[in-house]
């Protein structure tokens, strides 16, 4: 009888996660579902600088900055996003544009204010 329990216990503790793991969401098993288009490397790319400036990493003024370009480049024999902004609030000139690198299926790689 004891046995009996323990066993409809686990069964029981089991159940809730086999009612979540059905089809249709991401395991965050870290594949790639392919290149994301230019808007959506621009839309990543933007909440990306935002978060830069919640985190005191660059000044507030580059929040209402938008992008002036985005492009596939190559680097290392890897395919990138390079998405430029251009802040003309910044007073250090080597300081004005930022720019974003992103993986083709638009992971964050990288920023800089040089572009390699």
């Amino acid at each position: 009888m004891r046995i009996q329990l323990i066993f409809i216990s686990l069964i029981l503790a089991f159940l809730p996660i086999a009612v979540f793991a059905g089809d249709g969401h991401d395991h965050g098993h870290g594949h790639s579902h392919g290149p994301v288009t230019q808007e959506k490397a621009i839309t990543t790319a933007t909440r990306i600088v935002t978060n830069m400036v919640n985190q005191g990493v660059i000044e507030e003024s580059w929040k209402s900055v938008q992008a002036t370009s985005a492009e596939q480049k190559e680097f290392g024999g890897q395919s990138e996003w390079v998405i430029v902004f251009n802040n003309k609030k910044v007073t250090d000139a080597a300081k004005q544009m930022l720019y974003v690198f992103l993986t083709i299926d638009g992971r964050y790689l990288a920023a800089n204010y040089t572009g390699k």
